[in-house]
């Protein structure tokens, strides 16, 4: 067949203008781009359905990217109206995209299955969204708050477009990492969600608060002390993340060779392996850098916007657990972000626990049941 050159002309033309494009422009935030079955290690037991849900958000920066989703169903036919949503916000399971829960499943799997399992039999649907970067293109943004809101969000909305048992009526809880990611994507969640969800409220246990009060502190002047294997894990981390978010500050040059080996370590490596390194070299945190971060200019506003949990601006209700054991947060911080929403007539209910990071999970349930079910009332 031959293409008259006018024709060939304005195909060409027309491949250029495509090939420009921006696929987010095609693809906007909470579009599904794949379903795909879950690894038997982050498939919860008990669900009667469970699927890997792919689709599009937004990172670091505002700039759009592919993650994914872990969703469960309940057993038995969806009531009138769909399945309620509770959205898991899960915690810190590392860096790497071996280490997404949808692929590898949480890192506290006992307490994760139990607490999860709690909710189920509830009678909720799950849907357990991956943060940007695990499982997906780019670097992980740990903790940054915006774009894990814009992750959760968009996977309540890709969740709820691809499967119609499912109710636009949804809340989020979560814990540690996700709990500063549930409080943020609360303050957020309204205006994320646009008019196709009905955002009700939040569940935030082992809430990291004002770690940017701690982290402008780090640098070679550091006391030669030894942090648990964890807290020095979650400082690479935060290294790691603000890295991502803002890669004009060049992390690495106030770094050592030690503190860019232990990095480029915690890229690649899960939490609980990490751990275990760390643990058995005990490298002390001050090691590993060759100037302070408080050298960097406006270092506390930084850290803030990419990491500081909201203060005010809530338009639901908010839970918020608290270990008072629990040496894996500042807790003295988190009380004190209590107190501060408290005072500003934030939409607050606050709890406390003699427990520990973990324990408070499953020890929050018999006021945080209760209290989402009033969200559903």
């Amino acid at each position: 067949m031959r293409i008259s050159r006018i024709a060939a002309t304005s195909l060409i033309v027309l491949a250029a203008t495509l090939s420009v494009v921006p696929v987010a422009a095609a693809q906007p935030a909470g579009t599904v781009v794949g379903v795909e079955p879950l690894s038997a290690a982050a498939t919860l037991p008990g669900s009667a359905n469970a699927q890997r849900l792919l689709y599009r958000s937004t990172t670091a920066n505002d700039q759009p990217t592919t993650t994914s989703a872990a969703v469960y169903f309940p057993a038995g036919e969806a009531p009138e109206g769909g399945w309620p949503v509770i959205a898991w916000a899960h915690g810190t399971v590392g860096l790497g995209d071996d280490c997404a829960y949808s692929v590898a499943g949480p890192a506290a799997v006992e307490r994760d299955w139990a607490y999860l399992g709690t909710w189920l039999d509830q009678g909720y649907a799950i849907v357990a969204a991956d943060y940007a970067g695990l499982g997906g293109p780019g670097e992980h943004p740990y903790l940054n708050g915006i774009a894990e809101a814009h992750n959760v969000v968009d996977a309540v909305k890709a969740a709820t477009q691809q499967y119609p048992t499912l109710s636009n009526k949804w809340a989020v809880v979560g814990q540690s990492q996700g709990g500063g990611a549930a409080i943020t994507t609360a303050r957020y969640a309204t205006e994320f969600g646009g008019p196709t969800l009905d955002y009700r409220g939040a569940v935030g246990t082992g809430v990291p608060a004002y770690i940017e009060d701690v982290i402008q502190l780090v640098g070679p002047e550091m006391p030669p002390i030894h942090l648990s294997s964890h807290l020095t894990a979650y400082v690479l981390y935060i290294l790691s993340g603000l890295r991502t978010t803002y890669p004009h500050l060049d992390i690495d040059s106030f770094l050592t060779d030690s503190g860019r080996t232990w990095l480029a370590r915690a890229q690649t490596t899960c939490i609980t392996p990490l751990g275990d390194e760390l643990s058995a070299t005990e490298p002390p945190v001050g090691s590993f850098f060759t100037r302070p971060l408080a050298s960097i200019p406006d270092i506390h506003g930084l850290l803030t916007t990419y990491m500081g949990l909201p203060e005010s601006g809530y338009d639901r209700p908010l839970f918020m657990g608290q270990g008072l054991y629990d040496t894996d947060v500042v807790t003295p911080e988190t009380l004190r972000y209590a107190a501060v929403l408290a005072a500003n007539n934030q939409p607050l209910t606050f709890h406390a626990y003699p427990t520990d990071h973990d324990a408070t999970v499953n020890a929050s349930l018999v006021d945080s049941v209760p209290f989402v079910r009033t969200l559903f009332a």
